[in-house]
This record gives structure tokens, C-alpha cells and sequence, in this order.
């Protein structure tokens, strides 16, 4: 999709250059547009910001010197060195501000002596590609939020849910190295995260922009308010592999229902993205929510050790997060989870009287 919107915005941004601006060669036009295009997503509109910014200063701090220095060598390096310097300054490390400012530097200290009155249009030529490339991006050619959201969170969903399961087997099999490695690629999956975070930003652009995708902000909303839970989720995860290795090395009592409430966990995680992924509602994952705390309650009550109890609690912990990324508000959640835990404990102390 990125490369279609290019496509269309160049030829459309050099045609305005030539056609309506009147310059002939209108390079800065189609460049400014697609470097907005291809600029990070939930970053476009700023980008077209910075391009603007850093042209502009790369145009005074050149003209400013070009006074002062003249036209040479050394001169050009001092003014491209000084533009690029003051941007850092102003800006910090923005790429496009720093590009541009650069890129102006050149081109006016090189061709300046040649070629008069360059300033303006490349103010202007570089205004028209960047608003070419917001009306491609927001108006022409939107990107689908919730198709961008789930292509960059479904590999979130697929590794949680996946060693949630290697950490249950570990414990049904006492196989401590397996819940070890569990831990370390739940500790890896921030960079997973900052391409979610990256793309939820992306959506919310495109939802707040583009009237076409307007019907999906409470959609990106909902998504939203779930990652924020999903990311609690991981960190309790970590901590349900972490207290599992321990209770392996320790040898401590594993009650079959202690890797089976994980593994409930496990599937609640699957079937919270499969239910948003469809627009169902969440029952399932509800239902297989409180089995997992139930089964927790079970555990704890047929006997477990310092770290078993320790996984208990962190299992209980996610669970309470899990309702709460369906919409359930914190203190129903919580609820629902000590209420689940309870019938679970009741229930194995009822089998041992039996």
C-alpha cells in the first residue's frame, strides 16, 4: 500500500510542480512527497512539519553565510556543517529536519552562484509534496487501521500465547531449562512491542485524519485500551515463567491443576485476539479466563510451595488484566477473578473431604 500511495503521489506532486508552479524540473515536490509518505506511521503529518522546518532553516542559515563567507570549498562544507548543527540544536535528532536542512544547504551553496532566487521554490515546491502526500495518505489512498494493528500484534498474541504453554509444560514435566527459555523470549518481545506501539500510532493518525476510516476510531480505541492490558499480561507472564523455574529447581510440589490453569491462560490470550479480530463479543475468553483462575484457586488449595504460590498469585494477576483488556472495568475484574479463585479452592477441599 505504501508503494501504491508513492506511486501516485510523486507523478501527481511533479505534475502540480510543473503544470501549476511552472518549474520545469520540479524535483523537491515529488521527493517531499514521498518522504512523507514513507515516513513512519502515526508520523506523516509531522514529517510534512519537518520538512517545511528544515528547509527553512537550511535556507536562512546558507543565506546568512553565503553574506558572510562567499562561495568556495571550505565555505560549502562550513555551511552545510553549520545548517545540519543548528537543526540539532533547535530539534534534536529529527531525521527529515536534519535531511533537509542538509540537502537545502548543498543545493544553495553549490548552485547559488549560478542560479538566483532558489529559496522560494524550494519553500514552495517542498509545501505542495508534503500536503500531496497527506491528501494521498489520508483522503485518496487511507491505510485499513485495524489491518495495520492486527498484522503488527498478532506475533504479540502468538509468542505470549505460545510460551504460556512451554511454561505449563514445564511444570506438567518438571522440566526446568524449558521454563528458563520461556522466560527469555518473553524478556525478548520488546521489539514487538514498539512496532505495536508504532502501529496503534499509526492508526489513530489514519482514524483522526481520514474521514473514510472514521467509523473505525472506537474500534482503534478498543484497541487501545487492550494493549495497554495485554502488555500487564506479558509482565505477569514473565513472572509466571520466573516463579515456575524456581519452584522446578526447588523441587516443590507441581499440582496438575498449576500447569493447567497456565495453560487456560494460554488459551484466554488466543481467543481475546481471535473475538476482537472477528467483532465478537468476548465470552469465551471470559469463560476460559475464570477457568484458568479457578484452577489457580484449585492448585493452591491441593498444596503448593513458596514459588507455586507465587505463580497462583501471578496467574490470578494476568487473569484480572485479561478481563480488563475485554472492557471490564478493574474492580469487576478483580471480582470476577476472586470469586473464580474461591469456587476453585472450595472445590478441591470439597473433593478431599469426599
Amino acid at each position: 500500500m505504501i508503494s501504491v500511495q508513492a506511486g501516485l503521489a510523486a507523478p501527481l506532486a511533479w505534475w502540480l510542480g510543473h503544470n501549476v508552479l511552472g518549474n520545469p524540473s520540479p524535483v523537491f515536490a515529488p521527493s517531499a512527497a514521498v518522504g512523507t509518505i514513507v515516513a513512519a506511521l502515526g508520523q506523516r503529518a509531522r514529517r510534512t512539519v519537518e520538512l517545511l522546518v528544515g528547509v527553512g532553516l537550511g535556507i536562512a542559515a546558507t543565506d546568512f553565510l553565503l553574506m558572510l563567507l562567499g562561495t568556495g570549498l571550505w565555505q560549502t562544507g562550513l555551511i552545510v556543517g553549520c545548517a545540519i548543527l543548528a537543526t540539532l540544536l533547535l530539534f534534536g535528532r529529527s531525521g527529515s529536519a536534519v535531511a533537509q536542512a542538509g540537502g537545502t544547504a548543498v543545493l544553495l551553496a553549490t548552485l547559488a552562484p549560478a542560479h538566483k532566487n532558489l529559496e522560494w521554490p524550494r519553500i514552495i515546491e517542498t509545501m505542495v509534496g508534503g500536503v500531496v502526500g497527506l491528501v494521498v495518505v489520508i483522503l485518496l489512498l487511507p491505510l485499513n487501521p485495524m489491518r495495520i494493528l492486527d498484522r503488527d500484534a498478532a506475533p504479540i498474541y502468538r509468542c505470549l500465547a505460545g510460551q504460556l504453554r512451554e511454561v505449563s509444560a514445564a511444570l506438567a514435566t518438571h522440566d526446568q531449562q524449558r521454563a528458563v527459555r520461556a522466560l527469555e523470549t518473553l524478556r525478548s518481545m520488546g521489539p514487538d512491542l514498539d512496532r505495536m506501539h508504532q502501529a496503534l500510532s499509526g492508526a489513530e493518525e489514519v482514524v483522526s485524519l481520514a474521514p473514510a476510516r472514521w467509523q473505525r476510531r472506537q474500534d482503534v480505541e478498543r484497541f487501545a485500551r487492550a494493549s495497554v492490558q495485554i502488555e500487564r499480561v506479558i509482565e505477569h507472564s514473565r513472572g509466571v515463567a520466573r516463579r515456575s523455574a524456581m519452584a522446578l529447581q526447588y523441587k516443590e510440589q507441581i499440582p496438575p491443576d498449576l500447569p493447567a490453569a497456565v495453560n487456560h491462560l494460554a488459551e484466554a490470550v488466543e481467543l481475546l485476539r481471535r473475538e476482537h479480530r472477528a467483532g465478537r463479543s468476548p465470552e469465551r475468553t471470559h469463560h476460559t479466563t475464570r477457568a484458568a483462575a479457578r484452577q489457580a484457586g484449585r492448585a493452591r488449595a491441593q498444596g503448593v510451595g513458596e514459588f507455586g504460590d507465587a505463580v497462583v498469585t501471578e496467574v490470578r494477576t494476568a487473569a484480572s488484566d485479561l478481563l480488563r483488556a475485554t472492557g471490564y472495568d478493574p474492580t469487576p475484574a478483580n471480582q470476577e477473578v476472586r470469586k473464580a479463585v474461591q469456587n476453585g479452592t472450595d472445590a478441591a477441599r470439597t473433593n478431599e473431604q469426599t
